[in-house]
């Protein structure tokens, strides 16, 4: 089959601006988290034009060849990348359009990474009264990371840590689609519905997201109010705070094994609207080298390492931060190099995300059998997390079909085949613990759910198939997660 033509590509605009770039042939990348997607590409489009990349998607069609599309690569599913095919790098489409002040309304194109994001719709509002506080914001982006792309938010449907919020697709007003064609296709509620609630939570298999609006909320101070507190507690705490009228919220847990408290004592922070309050330029924070510093406890001393971060959280009780620059914060490139050298690691290794959810009354006893089994398999937790979310009623494949408590499992892996095996029977058995206790799990952090797991947690995964295809028959749009999906559920069918 012909290949997509791997000599630097470009072509002039109107302006004389390169309207797309392409990388030299079998380009080698991966993801940044994990580092377990080494992947070798034909090459790398970075188009910034819409032009440019509809140029991109049809040059392809017409070679029945098929394209990945990424953003920031953090993604650790292999949803981002194809092998020995075209990867089309969203990053360079990150231009920030208009913004509807009476509704709130913010366009941008896709390629955003949240800081600029944020910071773009700050400075269309100081434009317009530089003496005023800007009073819109996002709801919410992900967290652990900043330097993520709007689009590609939208298409794992991804959330925060807000107390009361569906996933992202809630807070998505429309947004534009190249399709397998070509076309430029506007989605909304009503324009292109299915087509919506498709490439939302999609994972790039619809089409590429070009432009988005979204929908911003009021920008308010908030005041960050830290407890120590057992699980036991957290359901109470948590509705007490909701009842309070408190934005956002999470629980970190202890991820000490030989601890009485693994997993089920934490931290818990929430931020508390506070009207007519003065927020200070700058708050008490972890710098970087700090966070480095923990992050190498989390591996030598996890005591001394929770005891540490528990000490920072609770330093900061009352601290005020406004309600959409307060989920920014620090992710450190490549800690793992760093910490592997110093601790003079006998072979590579990272950390890797599994996300499971259940019904809120399980959550205790999801927590301590998730502490016996980890524990028992020798599994290292690096860092975790519960939030809430509300339940996502408008995705074709929604992975929050109910109000959910989230648990975030951060867990170390040793890239050998031991070190893989092992982590993918702990991310396995995690899921078991969320299925029985009728939860569920995110789709794409990894692929090592079993068929049988896929299709408990997500039995609309064969009709999404079938809508893929009849979208796109010849699967112009597809990555290595696509092909591995459709090969496992095969499996035995």
């Amino acid at each position: 089959m012909p290949r997509l033509r791997n000599d630097r590509f470009t072509r002039e605009g109107a302006r004389g601006d390169t309207l797309v770039s392409m990388m030299p042939a079998s380009t080698l990348v991966n993801d940044v988290h994990s580092g377990l997607n080494a992947t070798n590409v034909c090459g790398i489009h970075q188009p910034i034009s819409i032009d440019a990349l509809r140029e991109v998607i049809m040059l392809a069609a017409s070679r029945g060849e098929s394209v990945a599309v990424c953003g920031s690569r953090h993604a650790m599913g292999g949803q981002q990348f194809l092998s020995n095919a075209q990867l089309i790098d969203m990053r360079s489409l990150s231009r920030v359009i208009a913004l509807d002040m009476e509704h709130g309304l913010l366009t941008v194109e896709a390629g955003i990474q949240w800081p600029a994001l944020i910071e773009g719709a700050h400075a269309l509002q100081r434009a317009r009264a530089p003496t005023q506080e800007p009073h819109w914001g996002i709801a919410q982006k992900q967290t652990g990371a900043d330097a993520l792309t709007l689009g590609g938010a939208l298409s794992a449907n991804a959330h925060g840590r807000g107390l009361t919020m569906p996933p992202i697709v809630h807070d998505v007003e429309s947004f534009t689609l190249i399709d397998a064609r070509g076309a430029s296709v506007l989605c909304s509620r009503s324009d292109n519905a299915e087509l919506f609630s498709l490439a939302i939570g999609g994972y790039g298999l619809f089409g590429v997201i070009v432009t988005i609006t979204l929908r911003l909320c009021p920008r308010v101070a908030v005041r960050r109010v830290v407890r120590m507190i057992d699980i036991d507690d957290a359901a109470n705490a948590a509705r007490r705070r909701v009842e309070a009228g408190f934005l956002y919220g999470d629980f970190q847990f202890d991820i000490d094994p030989n601890s009485p408290e693994f997993l089920t004592k934490g931290v818990f922070s929430c931020y508390q609207p506070v009207v007519g309050a003065t927020v200070p330029d700058a708050a008490h924070e972890l710098a970087p080298d700090d966070w480095e510093r923990l992050l190498l406890l989390a591996h030598i001393d996890k005591n001394e390492a929770f005891r540490r971060y528990a000490q920072h959280y609770v330093a900061t009780d009352g601290q005020l931060y406004w309600s959409d620059t307060h989920q920014l914060g620090v992710y450190l490139d490549g800690y793992h190099e760093r910490l592997d050298a110093i601790m003079h690691a006998p072979c590579k290794a990272s950390e890797m995300i599994t996300e499971i959810y259940v019904p809120h009354e399980r959550l205790i006893d999801l927590l301590h059998a998730a502490a016996q089994m980890l524990t028992q398999r020798g599994a290292e937790v690096i860092y975790g997390t519960i939030r809430l979310i509300k339940a996502d009623c408008e995705s074709f494949l929604p992975w929050a079909k109910a109000d959910y408590a989230c648990v975030i499992f951060n867990l170390h892996v040793h890239h050998s085949p031991a070190g893989l095996t092992h982590a993918a029977d702990s991310f396995r058995a995690l899921i078991d613990l969320a299925l029985v206790r009728g939860g569920s799990f995110f789709l794409t952090y990894h692929r090592y759910a079993t068929r049988a797991q896929l299709l408990t947690a997500y039995p609309m995964l064969p009709a999404f198939l079938a809508k893929k295809d009849a979208y796109d028959p010849a699967h112009v749009f597809s990555s290595d997660w696509h092909r591995a999906l459709r090969a496992t559920l095969c499996e035995d069918a």
